[in-house]
């Protein structure tokens, strides 16, 4: 890949626009307008004194791995993540550890980072804007061991979630072409075939030094941050600079478990959490949902069975082994947040 340039003329640390760098966009041309990225980075590197940012492609092979490595060969000390969650997860692992911070311009249906770390959604110039006058906030990033059926283990990085049981079928089921048409609605025929699946996960897990349990529930999920579109906050707890990732176990047995699901999620999560006189009146677990925190989970599943991460399928699993690294990552956020 090569590198090409335009220019046409939580502890909050000190702002950054003052320290002047070498910018460099990642970017996925199926998922953004690269032109009218171009246009707002010329404009606003210019009036930030900053030099000639550089541009990377993505491709189908190399979701963004490769072509961040190349952006820091190449001397970048803001690379800006334009494309999908998937995106922003490959920049992401490649980054892990380096002393770049990452700036997030978000991109199709999920943009689950970005949502958490509360940025402008769709405001192409105010995110750019933001990468080149913002501050730097240090936030955890997940890793996480995959071994598969044939016991090869494959290593990732992930920002939001990982998970196994529903939201990975529902993630396989799901047609990428009415994805990229209709959005979060080509969920709900994924949802719906899911629903129908009766089968559940069967396996043992350990969290940091507690005794290993055996478990039989519909999922289990990782997170590293909590709320995903439609203002679903899933894990009223995590955050995503807390140095713990939260575990939520589903297990609904009946239609009134599938009742305890929803009304926990969306009223006591969604409405109640976010207000202290709200959370006095939150019931705490219920049977069919169970949350606990941890730095590390090794699981270990009776079948192969699909997982996610960050809402990107994975193929199958057989076991991981996940934990966390605080403070792994810079993310840029707007000098007033």
């Amino acid at each position: 890949m090569t590198a090409t340039s335009e220019r046409p003329n939580d502890e909050p640390t000190a702002p950054s626009s003052a320290a002047v760098g070498q910018a460099a966009v990642v970017y996925n041309p199926i998922k953004v307008d690269i032109d009218a990225i171009k246009e707002s980075v010329a404009r606003y590197e210019a009036e930030a004194g900053w030099p000639e940012t550089l541009f990377f492609e993505t491709s189908a092979d190399d979701p963004g791995q490769g072509p961040t490595k190349e952006a820091l060969a190449a001397g970048a000390t803001l690379v800006i993540a334009a494309g999908g969650d998937g995106t922003v997860r490959a920049v992401a692992e490649a980054m892990r550890g380096s002393d770049a911070s990452l700036a997030l311009l978000p991109s199709g249906t999920g943009n689950l980072l970005a949502r958490n770390l509360k940025l402008t959604l769709n405001d192409l110039d105010h995110s750019i804007e933001s990468a080149f006058t913002g501050r730097d906030r240090a936030i955890d990033i997940a890793r996480i061991k995959i071994e598969r059926e044939d016991r090869s283990v494959d290593q990732h990085s992930y920002l939001v979630m990982a998970g196994l049981g529903i939201d990975a079928k529902m993630i396989a089921n799901t047609d990428d072409d009415l994805k990229a048409k209709a959005g979060w609605l080509a969920y709900v025929k994924a949802i719906a075939v899911v629903a129908k699946d009766k089968d559940t996960l069967n396996f043992r897990y350990k969290l940091d030094q507690g005794r290993e349990r055996h478990v039989r529930a519909h999922s289990i999920m990782v997170g590293n941050c909590g709320s995903l579109p439609a203002n679903i906050l899933l894990m009223p707890d995590a955050a995503v600079d807390d140095g713990v990732f939260d575990v939520l176990i589903l297990d609904p047995k009946s239609v009134l478990g599938w009742l305890q699901i929803l009304g926990k999620v969306f009223w006591e999560n969604g409405v109640l959490s976010r207000t202290k006189a709200g959370r006095k009146l939150s019931t705490g677990d219920v049977d069919a949902l169970k949350y606990t925190t941890g730095t590390t989970l090794a699981l270990r599943l009776a079948k192969p069975e699909e997982i996610e991460l960050d809402g990107d399928g994975f193929g199958k699993a057989m076991a991981f082994k996940t934990w966390l690294e605080p403070g792994g990552l810079t993310v840029r956020v707007p000098a007033d947040s």
